[in-house]
């Protein structure tokens, strides 16, 4: 377990629901890739991210799903590719990851309490 935290540091870490727009293989990505453009709602808008889910993810089955990520990190290079928020997931047992989802469809933008 890491060192604990208070929890004015948790509420540092903006954590948002998000609705995948498009998806497109990123095959020129160092480690295999999906580039994400998912939309938060209107306060926070339209954000681009570079997610490694290839082995449980197909560019074409994403769309319309809803994704959790960090949204108050700044925007990464990612090869040629602007990497705009961290979309989260778990590893599996073979450490390959796992999207975090809501288990119901709730409001873009959403934050994470």
């Amino acid at each position: 377990m890491s060192d604990q935290i208070s929890f004015d540091d948790f509420l540092k870490v903006e954590v948002r629901v998000g609705t995948i727009l498009r998806a497109e293989p990123y095959p020129e990505a160092r480690k295999p890739a999906i580039k994400l453009w998912i939309d938060f709602g209107e306060e926070i808008g339209e954000k681009k991210s570079s997610a490694q889910i290839t082995v449980h993810y197909a560019p074409e089955t994403l769309v319309g799903q809803q994704v959790m990520a960090v949204v108050n990190f700044p925007p990464r290079q990612i090869g040629r590719f602007m990497s705009e928020v961290l979309v989260l997931g778990f590893p599996d047992e073979n450490g390959d990851v796992v999207l975090a989802q809501p288990s119901l469809d709730v409001p873009k933008g959403g934050r994470l309490h």
